[in-house]
């Protein structure tokens, strides 16, 4: 009945915009996976793929204009180095706006792989209307493309969770099935409207507004539009903002330390950006504007009222006049599942107040721009974090604690010939001081390279900030990066960066001041059009504790661990739409006298003929332990990350099928199942399965309007 449910939505959505919409042809996709194997050094859980793949999505979606793209809009793409951008902007100041897109073959840096990169985010609108000539309504009517997508999935064996034998703290509310949906209307650099709902495994579709369920875990609006006069940019319902280096600001397309070494070490100030995913963390929910105040100045100011999930101390069995249990806030919940009633009873805990503004100075003739930066949070309650010993005092003294912060800082950027400086700093209410500055350009046309220093008081607090870093947040670090490109034609590439980063105080297992360091080599050859490889090591030492299991009662002692993985890969393609890639990669972990190992030796196979693409997996792998998991991005449904992590001795495999049933449908479903030999259970608590095999289905359904 559940999904009877659901199917109803979804055609009565699909009912709703082919009404209210025009209809137009969607554009080419892009292999999303072959792209984040070129940029992610090592895939593991620590990048938030989901908020990654929501912006490059945004990318594609709303292709860049090339006789409108500014510096700031081609640096976020991270296809181009400083030489080709600025290669880029004096062939358009000298010639004139581009009349097809195969006059970027014309600019002297621009190889024919940058262009075939560079395609699918890019184009030349050479009949579009300007935004003064029509409404904004008449421009939603005839100029925008949109699409809706339907998706669920779930486990096929069950597990302790939904089983009458689990104790309370293991139970979940809901259904195993997971279960999305996404419509959104769109034109590049114009205007965006969209929602997005979702229900995770476990979760409970129920009305219940006195609990704040309201049939769908979690809800997303956002209405988004751009403009061409004083004000530029107005977004309500759901938005975040990029600002400076993201120190205070930071939303979307953040990947720092990565196999592309120089371009994604450094951010763009791009401002509003409408917030479109399913995660629950990391955006504003209320209104903001840009006005331009001047020919080189711009005012953005926003405001954000939302409830967030959280754990809240009990205080006798007093109630606050909303109902809830009053209290102070012992911990923010970031991963936003609400399956045990545990969760549940920590869903949208507490209301969190922001609001912001941000002055930015760019003058016309120079390509430079200084902006500063003020953002203040309440919350409706004390955050106090809750000490269980003496040791977890002095470890997190330094940690925010109170009811409101604020942050004042300032950024700049600079433009020299092939050389782009930048840089960002700022003061957090309790006093600590984040400070980030670096360089990075073209040496040659052969050679790029990158340069940053940043520094992180142990008592910075920003809540929104992602600067570049070592640990999970913009607080008690400091480290030098150093990162080059070189590029001598167009068979081979050679990226590498070195970081040194230490941490002043004390962190989570780790009861001293540390140090440690990251440095990354890959190679790249590429025999032909048909056939690459590449080899790739990457090694991380890191100071932690002796003993892996976190003890309350004293503290430990601390030695180096020394994490390498290992990775070569070679690719097939023919002419036929046939593709093999076969991939082997390895890590050590070493601590003390102690060395574990870890491999995944897999195999991708991928075919299309007509309407039809089938592709699927086999791999093997085999591990120690948890340090030298192995994880391999898979293919999957469109738009969506698979990363699961291979621990222990078995075999993964999957096939998928891409059906485009009409030039408006397309059909999606993928099968994929774990193999654990050795084993008699797997997971643990409520995630628990008897016997060794995990299988899991996935459907999803994609109608363009």
């Amino acid at each position: 009945m559940q999904i009877k449910f659901y199917f109803c939505l979804f055609s009565l959505i699909l009912l709703y915009v082919n009404i209210c919409f025009a209809q137009t042809y969607p554009r080419p996709e892009i292999d999303v996976m072959q792209w984040a194997e070129e940029i992610f050094a090592v895939q593991d859980e620590d990048l938030n793929y989901e908020d990654i793949y929501e912006s490059l999505l945004q990318f594609y979606q709303n292709p860049l204009d090339l006789n409108k793209a500014k510096y700031e809009d081609l640096v976020q793409l991270f296809v181009l180095n400083e030489a080709q951008i600025q290669a880029f902007l004096v062939h358009r100041n000298k010639f004139g706006d581009f009349l097809t897109i195969y006059e970027l073959q014309t600019i002297p840096t621009f190889s024919v792989d940058v262009i075939k990169k560079l395609l699918p985010f890019v184009v030349i609108n050479e009949t579009s209307i300007k935004k003064g000539s029509q409404s904004l309504w008449n421009r939603i009517q005839k100029d925008g493309t949109g699409y809706a997508i339907f998706r669920t999935d779930r486990t096929l064996e069950t597990k302790k969770g939904y089983t009458e034998n689990a104790s309370e703290s293991q139970k979940y509310a809901g259904s195993p099935w997971r279960t999305y949906a996404r419509v959104r209307y769109s034109k590049g650099q114009d205007f965006s409207v969209g929602f997005t709902l979702e229900k995770d495994a476990g979760e409970q579709f129920v009305w219940q507004p006195e609990k704040r369920q309201y049939g769908f875990d979690f809800y997303s609006f956002h209405a988004f539009v751009q403009g061409e006069k004083r004000l530029k940019a107005l977004a309500i319902g759901d938005f975040q903002l990029q600002i400076g280096q993201g120190l205070i600001l930071a939303g979307g397309f953040a990947i720092g330390k990565g196999a592309e070494t120089v371009q994604t070490i450094r951010r763009p100030t791009t401002g509003l950006r409408p917030y479109t995913s399913a995660l629950e963390t990391g955006f504003f929910r209320g209104i903001g504007a840009t006005y331009q105040l001047s020919n080189t100045i711009s005012l953005t100011g926003f405001i954000s009222r939302i409830r967030r999930n959280g754990q809240v101390n009990i205080d006798g069995d007093s109630l606050s006049s909303d109902g809830l249990v009053d209290g102070t806030i012992q911990a923010v919940a970031l991963t936003g599942w609400h399956r045990t009633q545990r969760e549940i009873n920590g869903k949208s805990r507490f209301l969190e107040l922001t609001a912001g503004t941000h002055l930015l100075f760019r003058p016309k003739k120079i390509p430079f721009e200084i902006g500063f930066t003020f953002l203040h949070t309440q919350f409706d309650r004390p955050l106090q974090r809750e000490f269980r010993s003496q040791k977890d005092a002095i470890r997190y003294q330094f940690e925010f604690a109170g009811q409101n912060n604020y942050n004042i800082g300032t950024h700049f950027s600079y433009q020299y010939q092939n050389l782009s400086f930048f840089g960002e700093g700022a003061i957090s209410k309790s006093g600590g001081k984040g400070g980030i500055v670096g360089v990075l350009g073209s040496l040659t046309s052969k050679l790029d390279f990158a340069w940053v220093f940043r520094h992180y008081d142990k008592n910075f607090h920003t809540f929104f900030g992602e600067a570049l870093r070592e640990g999970s947040r913009n607080i008690n670090e400091q480290g030098v990066y150093w990162g080059i490109k070189y590029t001598p034609n167009r068979q081979w590439k050679v990226a590498a960066y070195y970081d040194y980063f230490r941490f002043p105080w004390l962190r989570f297992r780790v009861d001293a001041p540390s140090s440690g360091a990251e440095w990354l080599c890959r190679i790249t050859h590429n025999f032909s059009k048909k056939i690459s490889v590449f080899a790739q090591i990457r090694q991380e030492s890191k100071d932690r504790n002796l003993s892996s299991e976190e003890s309350n009662s004293a503290f430990q002692g601390i030695e180096k661990g020394i994490r390498t993985n290992y990775w070569l890969a070679a690719e097939y393609k023919t002419e036929k739409n046939f593709t093999w890639n076969t991939r082997w990669q390895a890590s050590t972990f070493e601590i003390g006298a102690k060395t574990s190992y870890g491999w995944a030796l897999v195999q991708d196979l991928e075919y299309s003929f007509k309407k039809i693409r089938v592709f699927g997996r086999i791999a093997l792998f085999e591990t120690d332990d948890f340090d030298t998991r192995q994880y391999v991005l898979e293919r999957d449904v469109l738009w969506f990350f698979a990363l699961p992590p291979y621990y222990g001795e078995g075999q993964r495999r999957y096939i998928g099928i891409e059906y485009a049933a009409h030039k408006k449908w397309k059909i999606w479903f993928k099968w994929a199942e774990f193999h654990f030999p050795n084993l008699k259970e797997i997971g643990t608590s409520g995630e628990n399965i008897q016997g060794n095999t995990r299988t899991d289905i996935r459907m999803q359904i994609k109608y363009n309007f």
